[in-house]
């Protein structure tokens, strides 16, 4: 130690005669083991790091480099045999106190030089984890990026953008349906345990570690672990950028709210079923009715804008429509200035359409008009109960003043392009209440719709396109188990109506189709000719749900009478 000390005080005596000529030596003294000496050793080290950026600012990138490298743990190597097994080093006790002085450091650099973060980013970028990396290299990361947005705010859009599109790639490597059935089958079949006993994956999680702790929650899809891990650290820091000593701090919660709305638009909205990623969202607005209704502002907006590509528009009605019908924060008056919004707007788009020449239902000519139909068919699902609660009279005439059965029966036919469970339980809704009656309707887009040869499947399967829209919805269940708790008591879950019309709904369920439940859309294998249900949670009409969130059997209805 007192060897490095004499260098590093020679060094800095010299500091100005360092330039272009003496690189190598520079960057033999940036590779010096400087995080693990003595305090001594460390305190003359940051001093050498000041001198050498104030004095030669090109060495700025390598000292940023060096300091970023040291953000995971250290990767360790053992030998056996002629094999290298490489892996990070998770036990290191020291990790700590190595990230606190790797940031004293940062914050040091930043001070001396203010152009600093434009450096950053792309190393921050370059330096970040393979995905596929265990979930402590990922989380140590993920941890550091976010904490140096902590003391350079103005890199936090694009700290989170990244870490967010990373996020991304986890979340669609890891489909609904396949941690579903990893889930069901860890918690029904213990053998599961063993069969990954020899899973070797040096740099990976070991799924045995998930499965011994199924109920402790780690989660038995390797991918879903890694992205719980990063779910955990990005809603807390959510929450504690947006609070101060316990309560919320509106400023700084719009702060976040305008950072969060760019990274959403640019790569969560456009993202195809993605299933968890977009929960940071939801959970931001969980804190103030009036974030909430400005990202429903925002998505509004997208949803009627001709400027937006069509999938644009109906990913937003998406959005717009899981939103309202899963926050369990919004108030019902919300829900309603929403669908006061929505369903004029369907009534325009009808009154524009009805003297062209185009007035068919075509998925391809009106992509929005459907997506926006179809949200509102699933809000009112869900949240038909609390607007016809307290006064019955009033809600009944608040929905049919909303005239709905002009869009059921208009030229676009939107009840043949929305999903069938969709379609299926706002028939049986609105027949209930006498405000649209569907079936007949229905039963014409069944004779309609006939089933396609799909052989490249290997056989001759037959298969109808229930999904024309090619929808999902957002918001469905939250599937991670640690970060799954910030969720569950904001989250509203599917409610099984308890009066007759579940009757009516469960009579006409084909038979053999009962068992397959979802949160409350659902899938059917089809047979012969027989049109299938969907899982809208999905993009694919085979993969189903499990039955344990307690939702309705719904199939496609027959005539109910």
């Amino acid at each position: 130690d007192a060897q490095i000390i004499n260098w590093l005080q020679e060094f800095r005596t010299c500091i100005t005669q360092l330039g272009k000529d003496h690189e190598q030596l520079i960057y033999c003294a940036l590779r010096l083991p400087w995080l693990d000496r003595s305090p001594a050793v460390v305190e003359e080290y940051l001093a050498f790091l000041g001198n050498l950026i104030s004095a030669q600012t090109v060495y700025l990138r390598p000292c940023l480099k060096m300091l970023i490298s040291n953000l995971t743990p250290k990767r360790i190597k053992i030998q056996e045999g002629n094999v290298d097994i490489s892996d990070s080093d998770d036990d290191d006790e020291n990790l700590p106190r190595i990230f606190d002085l790797c940031h004293q450091a940062l914050q040091m650099v930043a001070r001396y030089v203010p152009s600093t973060s434009r450096f950053l980013m792309p190393i921050l970028t370059d330096n970040f984890p393979f995905v596929q990396k265990s979930s402590r290299t990922l989380e140590c990361y993920v941890h550091n990026l976010l904490r140096i947005t902590v003391y350079i705010p103005t890199l936090r859009k694009d700290v989170l953008e990244l870490i967010i599109s990373k996020m991304l790639m986890l979340d669609v490597s890891a489909p609904r349906s396949e941690i579903e059935e990893l889930e069901s089958s860890g918690h029904q079949n213990q053998s599961a345990q063993e069969e990954f006993l020899f899973d070797m994956d040096d740099d990976d999680d070991s799924p045995l570690k998930g499965s011994q702790s199924a109920d402790g929650g780690m989660m038995l899809h390797p991918v879903a672990e890694r992205l719980d891990t990063l779910m955990s650290i990005l809603l807390a820091f959510i929450k504690d950028m947006c609070h101060v000593n316990g309560s919320l701090d509106v400023e700084r919660a719009k702060g976040v709210y305008r950072d969060l709305v760019c990274v959403f638009d640019k790569l969560v909205l456009p993202t195809h079923a993605s299933c968890h990623v977009q929960y940071c969202m939801f959970y931001l607005c969980s804190f103030r009715l009036g974030l909430a209704e400005a990202f429903l502002d925002h998505l509004w907006k997208l949803v009627q804008s001709p400027s937006q590509p069509a999938v644009i528009r109906q990913a937003a009605a998406g959005y717009m429509g899981s939103f309202l019908a899963r926050a369990k924060f919004l108030p019902i008056a919300t829900v309603r200035a929403c669908l006061d919004l929505l369903v004029p707007w369907l009534h325009l788009y009808i009154d524009s359409q009805d003297s062209g020449s185009k007035v068919f239902c075509d998925v391809s000519l009106h992509g929005p008009f459907y997506a926006a139909c179809q949200a509102v068919f699933y809000s009112l699902i869900f949240r038909y109960r609390a607007i016809l609660e307290g006064n019955m009279k009033k809600g009944l005439a608040y929905l049919q003043r909303l005239n709905l059965e002009r869009i059921v029966m208009s030229q676009l036919n939107p009840l043949k392009v929305c999903l069938p469970a969709v379609t299926n339980m706002f028939a049986a809704i609105t027949r209930k209440y006498q405000l649209v009656f569907c079936y007949t309707i229905i039963e014409r887009n069944n004779r309609q719709m006939l089933p396609v040869i799909r052989s490249s499947v290997g056989g001759d399967s037959l298969s109808t396109n229930t999904n024309p829209l090619d929808s999902f919805f957002p918001f469905d269940p939250y599937l991670l188990k640690r970060s799954g708790m910030l969720i569950e008591p904001i989250y509203q879950v599917w409610e099984e109506p308890s009066d007759c019309m579940v009757d009516t709904v469960k009579k006409d369920i084909r038979k053999g189709s009962a068992e397959d439940e979802d949160d409350f859309l659902q899938s059917e294998t089809p047979q012969g000719d027989v049109m299938m249900g969907v899982t809208p949670g999905s993009y694919d009409s085979h993969l189903r749900s499990p039955s344990s969130v307690g939702s309705p059997p719904i199939a496609f209805l027959q005539r109910p009478f």
